[in-house]
């Protein structure tokens, strides 16, 4: 009874370890029969994949570094990180006293020049005309008299009355007297005259040029003023009241950096294995960890031309830095939240392969 009863405890065992072995050996199969060996005739749907890379937040205007044209000491800075700015508005002055005697020096040159042009234009004065007409008048007066008397004088020598030497005395006061004349009536004839042209043309010479050594020293005291290129917001402060500044090409020293905050953009490091499933126009989204899951869409506006390295670290262990990428530029619609210069995670809504085909010739 006994050997019997283990007889069928070992039947009923072994049983069970192949029901067990013929279940698992379905398990293990039956995923395989349902994916196929390889792709079925039909054409595959169009559908939509996603093209990832890091990205930075950035304005529409790229970030402007405002300096100066010229070099000096700051005398104010009027605006501080994070301050809205209109176009025009001073942003920081310079110590400016020597160039603004520059601008008074020349405005009081211009005024001497000025001057000196009317003086030729209006030419002498009534007074002076009425006394050169004068002199003129006494002049011929006197002329007049010794003209008579040298006349009378030739008569009586001629008589024998008088000699030889005293006709030729009074002939002599009468050439005097026309040549006193003769230069009162040229004199009066200069002071009544208009100005000569060449006179005129050197006076306002003289003034033109007066003028442009006036906007020349008003140019160099307006530069002490700096100016917002734009309409943006100050992104970076990077002077105070009393540094130095410098206006060097080689060696930039920027006193604010400025952006454009109306229109927010993301440039993008797109991988060179991706550059040829990004078109302009894909819809795209970008997402912060600061901003949990929200995403901030957008559209592909502009796709570089030239490979490069990367310019966005993740910071993550396994990244590899040493990839080509294109940088390519989302503008977002919205998303006036995020930070410029924030690093964000970008997605790009691209094609599959077959909808790329077919849209390849238009890219």
């Amino acid at each position: 009874m006994r050997k019997r009863a283990t007889l069928f405890v070992t039947l009923l065992v072994g049983a069970g370890s192949v029901a067990t072995l013929f279940l698992m050996s379905r398990s293990k199969a039956s995923p395989q029969a349902t994916v196929p060996t390889s792709r079925p005739n039909r054409p595959e749907p169009i559908g939509m994949d996603l093209v990832a890379g890091p990205g930075r937040v950035e304005p529409l205007s790229e970030d402007i570094k405002v300096g100066s044209e010229v070099s000096g000491k700051l005398k104010s800075v009027l605006v501080e990180e994070g301050d809205r700015v209109r176009r025009g508005q001073v942003l920081a002055v310079l110590e400016n006293g020597d160039y603004r005697a520059q601008v008074a020096s020349a405005e009081a040159a211009l005024g001497q020049k000025e001057a000196e042009l009317r003086k030729i234009l209006n030419g002498a004065r009534a007074e002076e005309r009425r006394e050169a007409l004068a002199s003129v008048n006494e002049a011929q007066a006197i002329m007049e008299t010794a003209r008579a008397e040298a006349e009378r004088r030739r008569r009586l020598h001629g008589d024998g009355v008088v000699s030889h030497e005293e006709a030729d005395r009074y002939e002599r006061e009468y050439k005097v007297a026309k040549a006193r004349y003769d230069q009162a009536a040229q004199h009066f004839a200069f002071v009544d005259n208009p100005a000569r042209e060449e006179d005129r043309a050197r006076g306002e010479a003289e003034v033109a040029l007066a003028k442009a050594q006036l906007d020349e020293a008003r140019a160099r005291y307006g530069k002490t003023f700096i100016r917002s290129p734009i309409d943006g917001i100050v992104l970076r402060k990077h002077h105070r009241p009393g540094e130095s500044v410098t206006n060097s090409s080689t060696s930039p020293d920027p006193i604010v950096t400025l952006g454009s905050e109306r229109v927010l953009r993301v440039r993008v490091d797109v991988d060179e294995s991706d550059v040829a499933k990004v078109f302009l126009g894909d819809r795209a989204y970008v997402t912060a960890e600061a901003f949990g899951k929200r995403k901030f869409w957008g559209r592909v506006v502009r796709i570089g031309q030239e490979m490069g390295p990367k310019n966005i670290r993740t910071d993550q262990p396994t990244e590899r830095v040493d990839k080509k990428i294109v940088e390519t530029l989302v503008q977002l619609d919205d998303g006036h939240e995020l930070p410029i210069g924030l690093r964000v995670d970008s997605f790009i809504l691209v094609s599959q392969p077959s909808a790329v085909l077919g849209t390849q010739s238009g890219r």
